[in-house]
């Protein structure tokens, strides 16, 4: 049921049955390393290239939500996904691997939400009855195309973000399926394009900022919601710099946001004492801390209500290089715990 202009309310209550959730050695270090199900040891995992090592982190994904529901890969209608790399060749070529029809999506490190929101969209009106979604980043492939090489050692400012090693995937199909109680999916905000005219490709947190908070002033009308309804809102990777940008625009708007529950997925999964700068960022950062962190705190009990809002920077290289400025978009989904 469309709600307001731009939010769906999702009345059968999709289930987030299963999760799959892996990473690299920078995040087996990291604070949320407990909630990855595969860590690696090296960048490379095992192949001859960066590029292939990203596919492998979003199969080990789909295969590890799979195998804790006992499913397999055929009875999956569709697989959405995507990723930052060129025409979003991991995800293409997981799914050459997976073999489950595919939808590729683009929305940069709001992919996560995007496919997550159209999931539960394409679940809840009977278009399927088992859709896998998620999004991946592989930090060597990632700041070779949009930054420079690891290799060339070059040196960040403190506004810069890391870009997450990790894939998360989630399985999403009719909560009348589920036999025990899990977080299921209850509305989403589909966000609008924002752009402030920043073009720093080092202040992604910055860019992204009025992007989130637009979405969450949106979800919050349209849905006729108190932010007190929700136990967290997080944000996707803002980092120090545009979390504390995004949460004055909205006190700005009016909205009554407790700091405390006003949290980000890129200062949530790194130690203080790792050298990210601002933060985490990546497709795969708001994806590997919901299907990981935030889906085993709900099942625990700790979080009955969260709003997560990924955010994403839609540049290219080319479009930098042709000295456009940085537009920007955020994609907001409420899960629920069932009860």
């Amino acid at each position: 049921m469309l709600a307001g202009k731009q939010s769906w309310v999702f009345s059968n209550r999709p289930a987030i049955a299963s999760t799959g959730v892996s990473g690299g050695p920078f995040e087996a270090n990291g604070k949320l390393a407990e909630d990855f199900d595969i860590l690696h040891e090296d960048l490379w995992m095992g192949k001859d290239s960066y590029e292939k090592a990203h596919s492998v982190l979003l199969e080990e994904a789909i295969e590890t939500a799979l195998k804790k529901k006992n499913l397999e890969k055929d009875k999956i209608h569709f697989l959405l996904a995507g990723d930052l790399i060129n025409q979003i060749t991991p995800s293409s070529f997981a799914a050459r691997t997976m073999q489950i029809p595919y939808l590729g999506m683009f929305g940069a490190c709001s992919t996560s939400m995007e496919g997550l929101a159209l999931a539960s969209f394409i679940v809840n009106y009977g278009g399927a009855e088992y859709v896998i979604t998620g999004a991946s980043s592989h930090n060597a492939a990632v700041e070779k195309q949009f930054r420079y090489p690891t290799e060339y050692g070059g040196q960040k400012p403190p506004t810069a973000q890391w870009t997450v090693t990790g894939a998360g995937v989630g399985l999403i199909t009719a909560n009348s399926n589920q036999q025990e109680p899990v977080p299921v999916t209850t509305s989403a905000t589909i966000g609008k394009v924002i752009d402030m005219g920043l073009t720093d490709p080092f202040n992604m947190g910055g860019a992204m900022a009025p992007a989130a908070a637009d979405t969450i002033i949106a979800h919050f009308k349209d849905l006729q919601l108190d932010p007190s309804y929700y136990d967290l809102i997080a944000t996707g990777d803002l980092g120090k710099i545009g979390q504390g940008t995004a949460y004055e625009l909205l006190a700005k708007s009016g909205l009554e946001i407790k700091k405390e529950q006003f949290q980000d997925c890129g200062l949530m999964i790194y130690k203080d004492d790792q050298p990210v700068q601002s933060g985490g960022s990546g497709a795969g950062c708001s994806a590997t801390v919901l299907y990981g962190h935030l889906y085993n705190q709900m099942k625990s009990g700790k979080f009955k209500r969260i709003l997560l809002v990924a955010t994403g920077a839609l540049l290219s290289p080319l479009s930098f290089q042709q000295k456009e400025s940085i537009p920007c978009i955020a994609h907001a989904v409420s899960i629920e715990m069932q009860v």
